[in-house]
């Protein structure tokens, strides 16, 4: 059952990995007016929910499963996502939003965010690879 647990959750941490990629990559295509802001918001929008589920599921799963070094771990990093879709002030896209994406430095923040999920997740996989090979054999 352990073996499942980490299994499962280092595909979705590769999952995570690739989202923060796009998310970095899509973010330095607004920066450098590759594409527009209305259609980076909604290419992003579209991903934030999936990223919420899956980071939420590998952390209830790790507290169900009594990993609590692991779980104590994302938790910050999934108490910090539903802030962020719960705080989405009324009449915004979503949590990235074109009229202000470029005001008060967001552009920024959300590069920086994305830029310290790529490392969270990069450092998880490598804690489930290793937490998998330990408890398979």
């Amino acid at each position: 059952m352990e073996a499942v647990v980490f299994v499962f959750s280092l595909l979705d941490c590769c999952a995570l990995i690739f989202l923060s990629v796009y998310f970095i990559i899509t973010l330095s295509d607004l920066e450098c007016d590759y594409i527009n802001a209305r259609s980076c918001c909604s290419k992003l929008n579209k991903w934030v929910i999936p990223e919420l589920i899956g980071h939420t599921i590998v952390t209830v799963l790790m507290l169900v499963s009594l990993h609590w070094f692991i779980f104590l771990l994302n938790l910050p990093v999934a108490t910090w996502n539903i802030y962020r879709f719960i705080m989405v002030p009324s009449g915004n896209m979503g949590v990235f939003d074109p009229t202000e994406i470029h005001n008060r430095g967001q552009l920024k923040s959300h590069m920086k965010e994305a830029m310290i999920k790529l490392g969270f997740h990069l450092l998880c996989f490598f804690m489930y690879l290793y937490s998998d090979s330990t408890h398979c054999c």
